[in-house]
């Protein structure tokens, strides 16, 4: 049956959240349940094209890349892929009206990381909207339930949420991506001489991004409000610990975290903003 290959679909896209992200999945619980399973499909379906040009390094990346893209333009044309997680993301795109313009602009921005790229304002802008801004756009088409005119008018914070997000990983894993990946994505950034007036302009720009995206999450519908604000929280705190951090700190090979007993008090303390309405 049709549907159970679905249903095994819509699974594959949630195992492969949870296995991947801990604390995504966590996010995940928090929406609406009927908003669960296309969440994971997006989850999954930018989890595989990560994976291509992160991790991948002993294949041909950019013939997997390119054959992600085509396998991608088959299911949604198609309506079926025998690849679970396309399959469960092309019905998301399906349902929700995900135009595909922002799919095409997400695998771009994972097309420029097969290649070492010195990033200027102008490429740097360009990656973060692929990379996280249009993936933001996607899941807002979820929260918004196909509403064209609220989709339009939460569609610029739904952006800079996205764009902090992006950039919060990029000084998270700045050592990571330098060393192991070759990559440096914050444009005229010299590694060598990464000094603190360096970090602070970086953090002054995600604190604008945070502030605009916040306007957003107080009028997003209910069912995915308190989710998406708890991603907010979870953000803004690995923000203001990396914040705390001296600039060489951050080129260490030690990744900074929130501990998953911190998550929980988190998700506490933004359940209560969000039932007592102070976002």
């Amino acid at each position: 049956m049709k549907a159970l290959y679905d249903s095994i679909s819509r699974r594959t896209s949630k195992i492969t959240t949870k296995a991947y992200s801990t604390s995504f999945s966590l996010g995940i619980r928090l929406f609406n349940k009927e908003l669960h399973d296309p969440i994971y499909a997006i989850y999954g379906f930018v989890r595989l094209a990560d994976e291509i040009v992160d991790t991948f390094h002993d294949y041909d990346k950019a013939l997997l890349m390119a054959e992600f893209r085509q396998d991608t333009v088959n299911a949604i044309e198609r309506g079926i892929s025998l690849n679970p997680i396309l399959h469960s993301f092309q019905e998301t795109v399906r349902k929700y009206n995900i135009e595909w313009e922002l799919i095409d602009r997400f695998l771009k921005s994972m097309e420029m990381d097969l290649s070492d790229i010195e990033y200027n304002q102008m490429l740097f802008e360009d990656y973060i909207l692929g990379s996280a801004e249009v993936v933001g756009l996607m899941c807002l088409h979820v929260f918004t339930y196909g509403d064209q005119k609220m989709y339009d008018e939460l569609k610029q914070p739904a952006m800079r949420l996205g764009s902090a997000f992006q950039k919060i990983n990029f000084l998270r894993d700045m050592h990571a991506d330098h060393i192991h990946l070759g990559r440096t994505y914050f444009p005229g950034l010299d590694m060598s001489n990464f000094d603190q007036e360096s970090k602070t302009r970086i953090e002054a720009d995600i604190e604008k991004d945070f502030y605009d995206g916040l306007e957003g999450i107080r009028r997003l519908p209910s069912g995915a409000r308190y989710g998406v604000y708890s991603a907010y929280v979870y953000y803004f705190n690995l923000f203001k610990k990396i914040k705390k951090l001296n600039s060489q700190r951050l080129l260490q090979d030690k990744r900074i975290r929130v501990p998953n007993s911190a998550k929980y008090g988190l998700l506490v303390t933004s359940y209560l903003r969000y039932r007592f309405n102070l976002l």
